[in-house]
């Protein structure tokens, strides 16, 4: 059988096709931010006052503040650098994320013992799990029950998309988004492949580039928004509940919902009608009908479960009841690990096959994104981002209520696209929290909270954003060709002008109305001041 790749114009070629430019482009950044432009005074001032300056020389890859400064500035190179190679693929997305302990090695910027860790965590190691889920998921055929389930009622093409935006984003308020991600990928190409080979003529496969990434899409930004719901969508909730637990003003899980939950069918909608307006004018086949009928037709012919798909069930149940039970004592990480342990030793599937069957290019680029997001917290580049950040709107006069949740969202947002959300909440957080006390409004400090908590839910425009971005990167493969159906670019290309619009969601409808309806306790104010004051 033959394959007619038919690529579109949103691939790779072009201006992006040129690889030896966008690498001098990448270099060109890093040299220029990292060596060139001189080291700004306020930067010098927080790596001191902070403490960052201390632990450097005590670390002995400084000599003195101005040292470390200039360590910090070589950070500061590598962002720029960073984003041009993951989204141009300048070079190979996986040697990207190589890339970032190499640098950390061989610029100094962190002890060598640490460089290691960053790079093999509790989170690599749970992106591999995932990663190695789907393989399994696929291989057993158990992604076609899952669509069956979900999406075998629906019929045309706006109702299983509008079905899959809204649902995806109300289960992401409660269970692993992640998790979901790797179930829910191989559902989206089974679907496409199906709804493709209802259309071919001649027996030839003439794929639809456009309708891969609207489903792959629609499924990881609808995943994504739904982490606004309720506590359990992500640790950087929990760690926001834990900074007002500190002054005192603890919120329950049912009150984070009353907030956060009304607007997830809102953004999954928003997130449904983006899609479609993007993308349907590139679509062929606009009915998945056909992929729809085809997955229930062999799930049909599959018959009822069998032993691989018992065991495979039991064990995605079991991982998710880890995660969910297992709380701080066990991590992402060693749960997520079953998926490749469990698979081959109940004779499910082959060990080589799961090896050769996970994307280690998004793995190694997942690794490398977070060891640059951990130095940028510990060379102190973060922070003083934030707090220059804090300045501007500081200067703009936006200091209090609906302009500084604004802004701070605004900051959070935009940071969580190149550090883990946890990561970003954990370091705003005690920024944020007594700039709302201050400020002296009546709903801090939790509106200042909800608004970094909820914004670090849409890392939609870099591949490294989240791990739900390197899933449906890694996973997202047209079954025939083993061809990507989406590139590192195309979240810049698609994400950005969404990541915008999510963010508009919060502002008009959390900020304004649902702030405004739900309302917030008398006193929280109050006694969070007391404690500041105190030093609790």
């Amino acid at each position: 059988m033959s394959h007619d790749l038919g690529h579109d114009s949103t691939g790779s070629g072009g201006l992006l096709a040129n690889k030896v430019l966008w690498l001098c482009v990448g270099l060109g950044l890093f040299l220029i931010v990292g060596f060139i432009l001189p080291t700004p005074q306020s930067l010098i001032d927080t790596i001191s006052n902070n403490g960052f300056a201390a632990k450097m020389i005590e670390w002995h890859i400084a000599h003195d503040a101005r040292g470390a400064a200039d360590k910090t500035m070589l950070v500061l190179g590598i962002i720029p650098m960073a984003i041009v190679f993951f989204a141009t693929e300048a070079i190979p997305i996986g040697l990207t994320g190589v890339l970032m302990p190499i640098l950390a090695y061989f610029l100094g910027l962190l002890p060598r013992g640490m460089i290691g860790k960053t790079f093999a965590g509790d989170a690599p190691l749970f992106l591999l799990g995932v990663l190695a889920m789907g393989v399994v998921v696929v291989d057993v055929g158990f992604h076609k029950r899952l669509a069956s389930w979900i999406l075998g009622w629906t019929r045309g093409f706006l109702v299983p998309i509008f079905v899959l935006c809204v649902s995806m984003s109300v289960i992401g308020s409660f269970i692993s988004a992640h998790a979901m991600c790797a179930f829910m990928t191989p559902v989206m190409m089974a679907v496409y492949i199906g709804t493709v080979m209802a259309n071919r003529s001649g027996g030839q496969i003439k794929h639809d580039h456009a309708l891969a990434k609207l489903l792959l899409f629609s499924l990881c930004y609808a995943l994504n928004v739904g982490g606004v719901g309720s506590p359990a969508a992500g640790g950087r909730n929990v760690i926001m509940m834990g900074f007002w637990d500190s002054y005192n003003v603890p919120m329950d899980f049912f009150t984070w919902m009353k907030y956060g939950l009304p607007m997830v069918p809102v953004l999954g909608t928003v997130v449904a009608l983006y899609m479609l307006i993007i993308f349907s004018k590139k679509i062929k086949y606009k009915d998945l009908t056909p992929g729809l009928k085809t997955i229930k037709d062999e799930t049909a012919r599959m018959g009822r479960m069998k032993y691989r798909e018992y065991v495979t069930l039991g064990m995605m149940l079991v991982i998710l009841l880890l995660w969910i039970f297992g709380g701080h004592d066990l991590g992402l990480g060693g749960p997520a690990l079953l998926a490749l342990l469990v698979p081959v030793i109940f004779r499910v599937t082959d060990w080589k096959k799961i090896l050769n069957g996970i994307s280690w290019d998004a793995w190694f680029m997942y690794c490398g994104a977070l060891t640059l997001g951990e130095l940028l917290k510990e060379s102190g580049a973060a922070q003083w981002l934030a707090e220059s950040m804090m300045a501007v709107l500081a200067s703009f006069n936006v200091t209090q209520g609906f302009g500084l949740w604004v802004g701070v969202s605004s900051l959070s947002g935009l940071m969580t696209n190149f550090m883990s959300d946890a990561g970003v909440t954990a370091l705003l957080g005690p920024i944020i929290i007594p700039m709302g006390i201050m400020s002296g409004h009546l709903a801090e400090p939790w509106a200042c909270g909800l608004a970094v908590a909820f914004a670090t839910s849409f890392a939609h425009f870099l591949i490294v954003g989240t791990p739900n971005n390197a899933i449906v990167y890694g996973l997202g493969v047209f079954p025939d060709t083993g061809e990507r159906a989406i590139q590192p670019v195309d979240f810049l290309k698609y994400g950005f002008v969404l990541w915008l619009l999510s963010l508009a969601i919060v502002w008009i409808i959390g900020f304004l109305l649902v702030f405004n309806f739900v309302g917030f306790p008398p006193g929280i104010l109050e006694t969070a001041k007391q404690a500041m004051e105190s030093g609790i």
